[in-house]
């Protein structure tokens, strides 16, 4: 494989990248910042959690992504009595053949949504990881591939303590980013208000990419050039995270790695095969936020993840940044 990204093949992939934000922005109006993560994720081959509010418009994102690719989708309902099975799939004894077949669960698919994926039991969220580590489901001993590419998308509300189980560190750990969608600005709202139809099913938006075309995209971003300095710029942030007395512990090596993997994405979803220093920078956030927790004790989840970004922004601005 090469080592940098061809002119035909960044070309290739801007035009792919632009097809997918345009047709992401014709149900998902004034989130431009949010559609751009989201297909940062997809390229770096990533998972999502998106945490907000219930009605901000988490699920409406995950169909808008799932339909804009020639790509198998899933939606998986998490709840309180959801089987690790219900997920995965089971093994069933077929009469006719005389012997345990294995039928697929939902987890087969391109683009998984996990809807409320903190209502469903430690034991059944432990389900999904494997299979968000290494793309496969391991039932009775036998390796099943889920193919590829594959993306968990899942949906949280962050407020909401009744009834739902708080994800696991090594669980949050397999989440690339975690974003949030926010309230749309007045203009926006007003046009959601006056277009606004139907459930999810009546979101009308036909494939712009292919498989290939979206592997093909994945492909290319280890052949993102990384300059020294900006690799020893992000091993500066990644060190004073595990300093900062502010923090339980620091980052891990998977969350640099993970770091990197996304400031290539970025750059090759902006068009470029090299990256910025602002790659890493306004990537920190959404990379670390969720795997890092206060050494102090607090029982709100919002007043706990203010605290951690305000902390990775004061760490950032005190790093210089490589010219």
């Amino acid at each position: 494989m090469s080592d940098f990204v061809a002119a035909s093949q960044l070309n290739d992939a801007k035009q792919a990248v632009a097809k997918l934000q345009a047709n992401m922005r014709l149900t998902i109006r004034g989130k431009d910042d949010v559609i751009e993560q989201v297909l940062v994720c997809l390229v770096a081959g990533g998972h999502l959690l998106l945490e907000d509010l219930p009605g901000v418009g988490k699920t409406t994102l995950a169909y808008s992504l799932a339909r804009s690719m020639d790509c198998s989708f899933s939606r998986v309902q998490f709840t309180s009595d959801l089987l690790p099975s219900d997920v995965t799939g089971v093994a069933i004894y077929d009469e006719t053949v005389k012997e345990f077949v294995f039928k697929r669960g939902p987890v087969f698919a391109n683009i998984v949504l996990a809807d409320e994926i903190n209502r469903a039991t430690p034991k059944t969220q432990s389900a999904l990881l494997e299979v968000m580590d290494r793309a496969r489901v391991t039932i009775d001993g036998e390796a099943h591939a889920v193919g590829a590419p594959f993306m968990v998308f899942a949906t949280q509300n962050p407020v909401d303590y009744e009834g739902t189980f708080p994800l696991p560190e090594s669980q949050m750990d397999r989440f690339l980013m975690r974003l949030r969608m926010g309230y749309p600005e007045p203009r926006d709202e007003r046009e959601i208000l006056r277009s606004a139809r139907g459930g999810y099913d009546a979101i009308a938006l036909n494939p712009v990419a292919t498989r290939s075309e979206i592997l093909a995209l994945q492909a290319m971003v280890p052949q993102v050039f990384v300059e020294e300095s900006v690799l020893d710029y992000l091993l500066r942030i990644v060190a004073a995270t595990r300093t900062e007395a502010e923090f339980r512990s620091g980052v891990s090596v998977r969350g640099g790695v993970a770091l990197r993997t996304a400031a290539q994405a970025r750059a090759l979803v902006r068009g470029r095969d090299f990256v910025l220093p602002e790659d890493v920078t306004d990537l920190v956030p959404p990379i670390f936020a969720h795997r890092l927790a206060l050494a102090r004790q607090t029982s709100d989840a919002l007043e706990e993840r203010r605290a951690v970004t305000a902390a990775l922004k004061r760490i950032v601005g005190s790093i210089p940044t490589p010219s």
